[in-house]
């Protein structure tokens, strides 16, 4: 039987190629005989990179973290003056502790940077994979970084982090290099929810607190309201299906740079030629690292299952954690049901060999 192992990366323990792996490994410990064909997915969140590798050339450079630190971060030159930026490098959640998360502070700086390299080393076309970010700080970190100059009411900086957005005044387009004009930007998403949604539905899982809620909301619209008188942003994108995701980074930097919001999910399926490799299967396996309600909103499990009805395949799918069971999903095995363990790569592997050794 011909198996087709499709996996997202699993939130911050494995990579989509790491889980790829594990899976396959453990569905041939039951079944010896069936030929595996591995497709490493991504959302556009963490593991975007990962996922197309075989793409393109990994380029690493020096970026303020999220935490306001320099580290390293890596872009992917495609060729062709092509580039694709995973945000995550640079303000992934997944770069932190859980005792580290805080909105308030977090930066999305170093994802114009990443923006920055890649414009600068030739790239005039730049696919952002947003995702898997710890911030909500509407992309204003980032624009910082492109050379915006975002001001207080004072006439001083506006400082970074989320919790500085109900303090912004203004906006000027200071530095920003007149060569964005001949580059052209798109969005690849992983959540369909409008800006205002950003802080009470994701932003729990980035430390903020429901006290906190009502401040980061009134600190989104403050940022909308300045975009739309300083920078002629449209009203209606502050309700555009994306304008949410990653804590608003999308809408700051289309308020900046123009391009369009795209599913990231099927961005990259298209890219790595998912519906090619099904040509002649009878199963294909998905995973990632829980799935819960938010999953069916423009993650990867909505690609598969869409992808897979299509093609009259049944799915499976190997998790890390269960929080809710989507229709079209044929079979489910959790890996770690307490959450990551100290080895998630041996979990996966067993996980994938129970759900191999039952159907």
């Amino acid at each position: 039987m011909r198996v087709v192992i499709a996996p997202d990366s699993f939130g911050g323990t494995l990579t989509g190629t790491e889980a790829a792996a594990a899976i396959a490994e453990g569905w041939l410990a039951a079944r010896p005989e069936d030929d595996l064909v591995r497709v490493p997915m991504s959302d556009g969140g963490e593991g975007l990179l990962d996922a197309l590798a075989a793409q393109g050339v990994r380029r690493e450079v020096d970026v303020v973290g999220v935490k306001g630190l320099k580290t390293r971060a890596a872009w992917l030159d495609l060729g062709g003056g092509e580039a694709v930026i995973e945000s995550a490098q640079a303000c992934g959640l997944a770069l932190l502790a859980t005792d580290e998360r805080d909105p308030v502070r977090t930066t999305s700086y170093g994802v114009g940077q990443l923006l920055d390299a890649a414009r600068q080393a030739g790239a005039r076309i730049i696919h952002v994979g947003l995702g898997g970010s710890a911030t909500i700080d509407g992309g204003t970190g980032a624009l910082l970084a492109l050379g915006l100059r975002l001001l207080r009411e004072d006439g001083n900086g506006l400082k970074q982090g989320g919790g500085e957005l109900v303090h912004l005044d203004r906006i000027e387009r200071g530095w920003l290099d007149d060569a964005w004009d001949d580059v052209e930007v798109d969005y690849w998403i992983d959540v369909l929810d409008p800006l205002s949604a950003a802080p009470r539905r994701y932003g729990p899982q980035k430390g903020l607190r429901p006290d906190q809620f009502g401040d980061f909301e009134q600190g989104l619209a403050r940022l909308a309201d300045v975009a739309e008188r300083d920078l002629g942003v449209a009203p209606e994108a502050r309700v555009d299906a994306g304008s949410g995701a990653a804590g608003g980074l999308g809408y700051g930097l289309r308020s900046a740079l123009g391009g369009e919001y795209r599913l990231g999910a099927l961005a990259v399926a298209r890219r790595v030629g998912l519906e090619a490799a099904l040509d002649g299967a009878s199963l294909l396996i998905t995973g990632e690292g829980r799935l819960d309600d938010q999953s069916t909103s423009g993650k990867v499990v909505t690609l598969i299952r869409e992808v897979a009805k299509a093609a009259e395949l049944p799915v499976a799918a190997v998790v890390g954690q269960l929080r809710a069971t989507p229709e079209g999903i044929d079979a489910i095995e959790q890996a770690s049901p307490g959450g990551p363990g100290d080895d998630p790569y041996r979990d996966v592997r067993a996980a994938a060999e129970r759900l191999a050794s039952r159907l």
